[in-house]
């Protein structure tokens, strides 16, 4: 089972490179600009679906084992899965670059598919096994929105092609946004959370209640915004659907301070306690952009705030808690692939000498501030500060991420 895991982290790890790599190479120039076109819909495609998708999926395979204690219903439809999913999203992204509309749509049936078997696979599995809490329910609905904002973008793709639907289209497009951010990534992250955080900090006896709250107020929120957009419905419903996340994420904060406090490990890794901080930023940036909006409405619909917005959550909050979990979840897979049949034998490392704990704090350090710089540049109109963000964000992002993959070679 570790290898179906090992073959989704690579595969992101090799899209994330490839990501920070080709920016780095076009001086970050995209990141200002619109993401509607061939440059930015690679270039945002190839980090949500070849990096933060694919490694979120092979963590939902192994943690689901973790969780449940079984195994998920098919590991032969899941590495079907795998197949389809990559070679949906290498064609899409060829056909992003190329322009060619036939090949994007070819393509994008492939990796609906492999989205489609993913959630099949998971959501039997947790209904096979019937262990519900908040854990397996952020989960299940976690991959349903993933499910239904691939089947947003193939209805944006046909409505593109036929030309039929007048005026679905950019209604379509805001549903298939924030089902996808805000849905999948959103649930999955908090959903994981609750079992990652007390693992690490050693947490036992904890109140679950404001995790259930969590999920209440996320999924309310999710819904209602994507309602909002795909029904065109007008400014206050957006704003109550941002209002719902502002109060699911103020009880999120609150239950991880309820873990810390439950503690019985001070130091649970520089990875643990970005991931807190993480989550304490976003939900400040939250509340400034509610009260933002409550004074200058027109704001939440200006590409402006929707760029810095997007690059706050996806980059700020979303990729940072993966990149923060991943110097937790590599090291424990590698461990346990290749030393964890040698247990009691002289000679075998600890899991803490796979990866050391003062490179990932730098390495997430450098991250952390040139995001911040990105976001100032982005926020306030600089573009020498997003410049400088943007660099110094692929480069420290390369340096860290080749410290998670020398994992592989100790």
């Amino acid at each position: 089972m570790l290898r179906l895991p090992f073959l989704f982290i690579a595969t992101g790890i090799a899209g994330s490179t490839l990501f920070h790599l080709i920016s780095l190479l076009s001086l970050a120039d995209w990141i200002g600009d619109p993401v509607r076109g061939p440059t930015g819909w690679f270039n945002i495609h190839l980090i949500i679906l070849g990096w933060a998708t694919m490694i979120a999926m092979g963590a939902v395979y192994q943690l689901i084992h973790v969780i449940l204690q079984s195994k998920i219903f098919s590991e032969r439809l899941a590495y079907v899965h795998y197949g389809c999913f990559t070679a949906g999203v290498c064609g899409l992204l060829y056909g992003f670059i190329k322009g060619e509309v036939a090949w994007i749509a070819g393509f994008a049936v492939l990796a609906l598919i492999g989205l489609l078997l993913f959630a099949f696979n998971v959501i039997y599995t947790l209904w096979r096994s019937a262990q519900w809490n908040a854990i397996t329910l952020s989960t299940a609905c976690a991959v349903l929105y993933l499910a239904l904002t691939g089947l947003s973008g193939m209805g944006m793709g046909l409505n593109f092609a036929l030309n039929a639907w007048s005026g679905l289209h950019e209604r379509m497009f805001g549903a298939h946004i924030w089902l996808g951010t805000l849905g999948w990534f959103g649930l999955l992250i908090t959903g994981f959370s609750y079992k990652m955080l007390p693992m690490f900090y050693l947490a036992h006896s904890f109140p679950a209640r404001l995790s259930y709250v969590t999920l209440g107020l996320w999924n309310a929120g999710v819904l209602m915004g994507a309602a909002s957009f795909l029904f065109d419905w007008g400014f206050w419903t957006k704003w109550t659907a941002l209002l719902l996340l502002v109060l699911a994420l103020l009880a999120y904060n609150a239950h991880l301070t309820q873990i810390r406090k439950h503690r019985h490990k001070r130091h649970p890794g520089a990875g643990i306690v970005w991931s807190v901080n993480s989550c304490r930023a976003i939900a400040l940036f939250a509340i400034g952009a509610l009260i933002y909006t409550a004074f200058c409405p027109q704001a939440i619909g200006s590409a402006e705030l929707a760029t810095a917005a997007g690059w706050i959550y996806l980059g700020g909050w979303a990729s940072f808690m993966i990149l923060c979990y991943l110097s937790k979840i590599v090291p424990f897979l590698w461990w346990t692939q290749k030393y964890g049949p040698q247990v009691g034998k002289p000679g075998i490392p600890t899991m803490a000498a796979l990866l050391g704990d003062n490179g990932v704090n730098l390495g997430l350090t450098g991250i952390a501030f040139s995001l911040l710089l990105l976001f100032a540049g982005l926020l306030f109109g600089l573009p020498f500060l997003t410049l400088v963000g943007g660099l110094g964000f692929s480069l420290f992002s390369l340096g860290y991420i080749s410290l998670i993959a020398s994992v592989f070679t100790r």
